[in-house]
C-alpha cells in the first residue's frame, strides 16, 4: 500500500467514524441497536488504531518475526503459559516439598562440592535434613516425603575424597599440559647458540 493509499484510508476510516459519531446523537435509546452500533463502530476504531501503530513502526522487529512458531506440532497443554513464565523467569520453589527436596538430594554432591570448608558442608547438611524433617511433620498435600536424611559425618567425608580425587585429577591434567607444552616450545637460545657452536666445530 503506497502513503497516497494509506492516507486515502485513513481518510476514509475518520470520516466514517465522524459520521457514525453522528448517527449517533440522532438515533434513539434503543439499547439492543445501540449496542450493536457501538460494537460496529468499535472495530473501525481498532482497525484505526492498528493502522496508525503500523505507520509508526511499533509492529517493526518484534521478537520472532520471521520465526516459525514454536511449539506447534505439539499437542495442547492448558498449563502452556504457566510453564513458559517459570522457563522464562527461572521461578524456582513453586514444587511440592516432598519433590523439591528430592530434587535437592539429586543435586546435593554438586552443591557440597561448591563449599570449600568441611564446617559449611556440615552447615548444608544440617540445614538440609532440618527442612526434611519439618515437611515430615507438616501434612500438607502432595507426594509423601520419602527424602533420607544424610549423616553429616559421612558426607563430610565423601566431600573430602571427592575434593581430593578432583585435585589430584586438575594436577594430572596441568602436567599433561605443561608437558605438552614443553614439547612444543623451541628451546632456548643458549641451547640453540650451544649446538650451532658444536656443529661449527
Amino acid at each position: 500500500m503506497s502513503a497516497s493509499d494509506r492516507k486515502r484510508h485513513e481518510y476514509r476510516l475518520r470520516l466514517e467514524a465522524e459520521a457514525a459519531a453522528a448517527e449517533t446523537a440522532d438515533e434513539p435509546t434503543d439499547d439492543a441497536a445501540q449496542r450493536a452500533h457501538r460494537i460496529q463502530h468499535q472495530a473501525v476504531w481498532v482497525d484505526m488504531q492498528i493502522q496508525q501503530a503500523i505507520r509508526r513502526g511499533e509492529f517493526d522487529n518484534l521478537p520472532g518475526a520471521g520465526k516459525p512458531i514454536a511449539d506447534l506440532d505439539r499437542p495442547h497443554d492448558p498449563d502452556w503459559w504457566l510453564k513458559r513464565l517459570i522457563e522464562r523467569e527461572r521461578i524456582t520453589g513453586v514444587l511440592p516439598p516432598a519433590l523439591a527436596l528430592r530434587k535437592e538430594d539429586a543435586e546435593m554432591d554438586d552443591t557440597l562440592d561448591r563449599i570449600t570448608t568441611p564446617t559449611g558442608v556440615r552447615q548444608a547438611i544440617d540445614d538440609f535434613n532440618a527442612r526434611v524433617v519439618e515437611a515430615r511433620r507438616q501434612l500438607q498435600g502432595g507426594p509423601p516425603v520419602i527424602t533420607a536424611l544424610r549423616d553429616a559425618d559421612d558426607e563430610v567425608a565423601a566431600w573430602h575424597r571427592r575434593r581430593t580425587d578432583r585435585v589430584a585429577a586438575q594436577k594430572t591434567r596441568l602436567a599433561e599440559i605443561r608437558a605438552a607444552e614443553a614439547a612444543a616450545a623451541p628451546p632456548p637460545w643458549w641451547r640453540r647458540a650451544g649446538l650451532r657452536r658444536r656443529r661449527l666445530i
